[in-house]
């Protein structure tokens, strides 16, 4: 017979927690563990970050701590989406109003600079991202995050270019928010003065091709 059964998503398979807090109490423990691994990461690194530490940062029990996150790679998909979550509404909030190409000339411009400081201040997200380079899954979800901002553009360019192909429209802006993910890792990776005028070289390849493609 033919299984039926509704398929698991790569994030239920992977690293989902082992159990959804359902309680305040609970809630409020996630919320300690996940800010005590932040801290740890932004001090040492994930590859350095081991779950005991996590647990006595959080002043939570060995136990506790894996009822809910059963390993480390677990702790770093939670912040993953945490981040890929805060970052779609950013994005749909920035795009939602545009109407006209200087509109999305200004939005675009200033998403790209808020995501370049935002790397710059959180060693985090740096090194979440530079992590998911290492794993599968955790590039499936970055995969994922990057259609759903693309999505958000694509949804600007087809009201103002209404006679375009949908599809060209939308493997654009597919393409120009890939390249600016890969820009942005260049961008932090070496030394600030040079990082602006990547950030700044970018921004007007990507502004040419939307607004004159």
């Amino acid at each position: 017979m033919e299984d039926t059964a509704t398929p698991v998503s790569p994030q239920e398979q992977i690293a989902s927690p082992r159990r959804a807090p359902s309680q305040q109490r609970s809630r409020e423990r996630v919320e300690r563990m996940l800010a005590a691994a932040s801290a740890l990461i932004a001090e040492q690194g994930s590859d350095a970050m081991r779950m005991g530490e996590v647990a006595e940062r959080a002043g939570v029990s060995i136990g506790s701590l894996y009822q809910f996150f059963p390993d480390k790679r677990a702790i770093v998909w939670a912040l993953a989406e945490r981040y890929t979550t805060e970052s779609q509404a950013c994005i749909s909030a920035a795009l939602a109003g545009v109407g006209d190409a200087e509109g999305l000339g200004q939005a675009f411009s200033e998403l790209v600079d808020i995501y370049y400081r935002l790397f710059l201040a959180e060693p985090v997200m740096r090194d979440i991202w530079s992590g998911t380079q290492a794993d599968k899954a955790l590039r499936q979800l970055e995969l994922a995050d990057s259609r759903a901002n693309a999505e958000f553009l694509a949804a600007v360019l087809k009201r103002l270019r209404p006679a375009a192909d949908p599809v060209a429209l939308e493997t654009t802006a597919f393409l120009v928010w890939q390249m600016g993910e890969a820009a942005m890792r260049l961008a932090i990776s070496v030394e600030r003065q040079e990082g602006d005028r990547l950030v700044a070289a970018y921004k007007r390849m990507a502004l040419r091709e939307l607004l004159d493609g």
